[in-house]
C-alpha cells in the first residue's frame, strides 16, 4: 500500500465535539495495531516513510492531533494540552477496536504516549511497546524557548520550495535528508490559502498554553510526568537525537534506570527530533516493534 486511508473519529472537548482525522495503512482487519503520532506542529504524514516499512506487518494508524492537520481546530486554545490529547486517543483505541496497541510518539506525541501508558485500571493500560522519540519527563527550556519563538508566528510561502526552505531553516535538528524527502515531510504541513500560495496547516493558537506557562506549571509538570513514566510497565524503547536540545542525555540516562527502564538508541548527527525517515532510524523502529 503506498497511500493510506483518511477517516475521522468525533470526539469531545469542553465546548462540545470536534473531528479528529487520521491516516491508516495496512489490513483494516490486522489485530496487530502501531498508533504513531507526531510533534507539537506537525501532522500524521510525517510518518508516511515508517508507515511504508511496517504497514505489511502491522496496522499503521497515524492521527492528526486535533488543531493539525485535517482535524478540528478547538473553540477554546486553552484545550490544546495534553489531556485533551489523551482523551482524543482513547477515543480513537475504542474506534479502532484493538485489544493492545504499539505506540510510537515524536516529540508531543511522545508525552502523550507516555501519559497514556501510565494509566491503570480499566481492564489493564492498552499500549504494549512503547517508543518514546527524543522526549522525555524533562524538557530543557531553551528548547521550549525555541519553539516558543515560531510556533503560532504566521507565515506564508509563495511555493513549495520557498516553504521547504523556510521549514528546513527552522527544524535544522531534524537531520540531514534529501530534497526529495524534505519536500515529502513538507508539502502535508501546508494548505493553500485561497491566494496562490500557502499557510501553515495548524491552528495557530496551538501556542497560546505554551505562552502560558510559567516556571512553576513547568516544574509541576515535569513531576507529574516523572511519576507517570514511573507508573509504566510496556516495553519502552527510548530515541535521542544526539545534538537534541529538547531532551538531555543525562534525562535519557535517568530514564534508562527508573519506571520501566527504556532501552536507549542515539542517533549522530541529529537534535530534536529523529524524523524516522532515514533507513537506520527506521530500522530501529521496526526491529523493536516487530522483536519477540
Amino acid at each position: 500500500m503506498n497511500e493510506p486511508s483518511l477517516h475521522h473519529v468525533q470526539c469531545l472537548d469542553a465546548r462540545g465535539l470536534h473531528r479528529m482525522a487520521y491516516w491508516q495503512w495496512g489490513d483494516a482487519a490486522n489485530p496487530h495495531v502501531v498508533v504513531c503520532v507526531h510533534g507539537l506542529t506537525r501532522q500524521g504524514r510525517d510518518f508516511d516513510v515508517l508507515a511504508r516499512a511496517l504497514c505489511d506487518d502491522f496496522r499503521v494508524v497515524c492521527p492528526d492531533v486535533v488543531g493539525r492537520g485535517r482535524s478540528d481546530w478547538l473553540a477554546d486554545p486553552m484545550g490544546y494540552g495534553v489531556p485533551t490529547y489523551v482523551a482524543d486517543m482513547v477515543t480513537l483505541l475504542a474506534r479502532l477496536d484493538a485489544a493492545t496497541v504499539d505506540w510510537v510518539g515524536t516529540s508531543m506525541g511522545g508525552l502523550i504516549g507516555l501519559s497514556l501508558a501510565s494509566l491503570t485500571g480499566g481492564g489493564g493500560n492498552p499500549i504494549r511497546r512503547l517508543v518514546l522519540n527524543d522526549v522525555g519527563p524533562r524538557i530543557e527550556p531553551a528548547a521550549v524557548a525555541r519553539i516558543g519563538s515560531y510556533v503560532g508566528v504566521p507565515m506564508r510561502f509563495a511555493s513549495l520550495d520557498e516553504a521547504a526552505e523556510r521549514l528546513r531553516q527552522i527544524a535544522i535538528g531534524f537531520g540531514t535528508h534529501t530534497r526529495e524527502q524534505w519536500l515529502a515531510l513538507t508539502a502535508p504541513q501546508l494548505k493553500d490559502d485561497g491566494h496562490g500560495g500557502f499557510v501553515l496547516h495548524y491552528d495557530p493558537a496551538i501556542a497560546v498554553p505554551l505562552r502560558a506557562a510559567t516556571p512553576e506549571m513547568a516544574a509541576a509538570g515535569e513531576a507529574a510526568l516523572w511519576a507517570a513514566y514511573d507508573r509504566i510497565t510496556a516495553r519502552t524503547l527510548l530515541l535521542r537525537g544526539a545534538d537534541s536540545d529538547l531532551l538531555s542525555r543525562a534525562t535519557a540516562q535517568a530514564m534508562t534506570q527508573r519506571g520501566p527502564k527504556a532501552a536507549l538508541v542515539e542517533f549522530a548527527g541529529v537534535g530534536h527530533a529523529p524524523t524516522l525517515v532515514p533507513p537506520d532510524q527506521v530500522a530501529v523502529v521496526r526491529d523493536f516493534l516487530r522483536s519477540r
